[in-house]
C-alpha cells in the first residue's frame, strides 16, 4: 500500500522539535525589531499539541506543549513568524492561542463551563481564517460577538486529513450567542464559505468528566 504524503509528514514531524521560545530568544528577536512594544490588553499564550487517545486530563496535558506567552504586538508577530505555518503541520496537530495561561483543555478552570464555536474550513482557506482569528483575538474584536458577562478564552486550529477545524473558545456556554458571534466571524473573512458552523458546550462532549 502506498504511503500518503500526510503519513510521511506525520512520521517526520516530531512534537519535541516544535519551537519553544525562551526569554533570551525573544530578547534577540526584539533587538532585531528595534521597535517599542505595543502592549496587548491581556497576555496570550501559544500552545501546540497532537491529538491522541488520552484517557485522562493528565495524559492530555502531558501531550500539550507551551510555545511562549506574549504581551505585546511585536512579540506576537515574532512568535508567529518563527513557528511552522499551519500549512506545515501534519494532520492531528493543533495550534492554540489562549488568553493569559488558560490551557486549551475542558478541565481548565476558565473553560469548564464554556464551549467553542466550531468552524469546518477548507484547507485552502485555513491560513487566512487562522490568521484573521488570531488578530481578532488579540485585538479583542471577537468580544463584539459576546453577550454581556462572557469572555473569549482563545482560538484553536486543528489540522485534519480533509477539512480543518477552527474553534473560538468562550467562558460561558449559557451566554453563547450565535446570532452575535457568527456574523462577527463572517465579517473577518467575508470571502470564506465555511463548511459547517456551530456551537458546542464542553460539557456535552461524551468524554467530559470521564478523563
Amino acid at each position: 500500500m502506498a504511503t500518503s504524503e500526510s503519513e510521511v509528514l506525520e512520521e517526520t514531524y516530531d512534537l519535541s522539535r516544535s519551537p519553544v521560545f525562551t526569554d533570551s530568544d525573544m530578547e534577540k528577536l526584539r533587538t532585531k525589531d528595534k521597535k517599542e512594544g505595543v502592549p496587548l490588553q491581556t497576555p496570550w499564550t501559544f500552545w501546540i499539541d497532537k491529538a491522541s487517545n488520552a484517557s485522562s486530563a493528565a495524559q492530555y496535558q502531558a501531550n500539550l506543549k507551551k510555545i511562549y506567552s506574549v504581551s505585546t504586538v511585536q512579540d506576537f508577530w515574532a512568535v508567529l513568524k518563527h513557528i511552522p505555518s499551519v500549512e506545515a503541520l501534519p494532520p492531528r496537530y493543533s495550534y492554540h492561542l489562549m488568553r493569559d495561561l488558560i490551557q486549551p483543555m475542558w478541565e481548565d478552570e476558565m473553560n469548564k463551563y464554556g464551549g467553542t464555536w466550531r468552524l469546518k474550513v477548507a484547507k485552502k482557506d485555513t491560513p487566512t481564517v487562522w490568521q484573521e482569528l488570531l488578530l481578532a483575538a488579540i485585538g479583542e474584536q471577537l468580544s463584539e460577538g459576546l453577550s454581556e458577562g462572557d469572555s473569549i478564552c482563545g482560538v484553536t486550529v486543528a489540522v485534519r486529513e480533509k477539512d480543518d477545524l477552527v474553534q473560538v473558545w468562550n467562558v460561558s456556554a449559557k451566554l453563547a450567542n450565535n446570532e452575535k458571534m457568527v456574523p462577527v466571524i463572517h465579517s473577518l473573512v467575508p470571502n470564506v464559505e465555511f463548511q459547517v458552523v456551530y456551537y458546542k458546550p464542553h460539557q456535552t462532549h461524551a468524554a467530559y468528566g470521564s478523563r
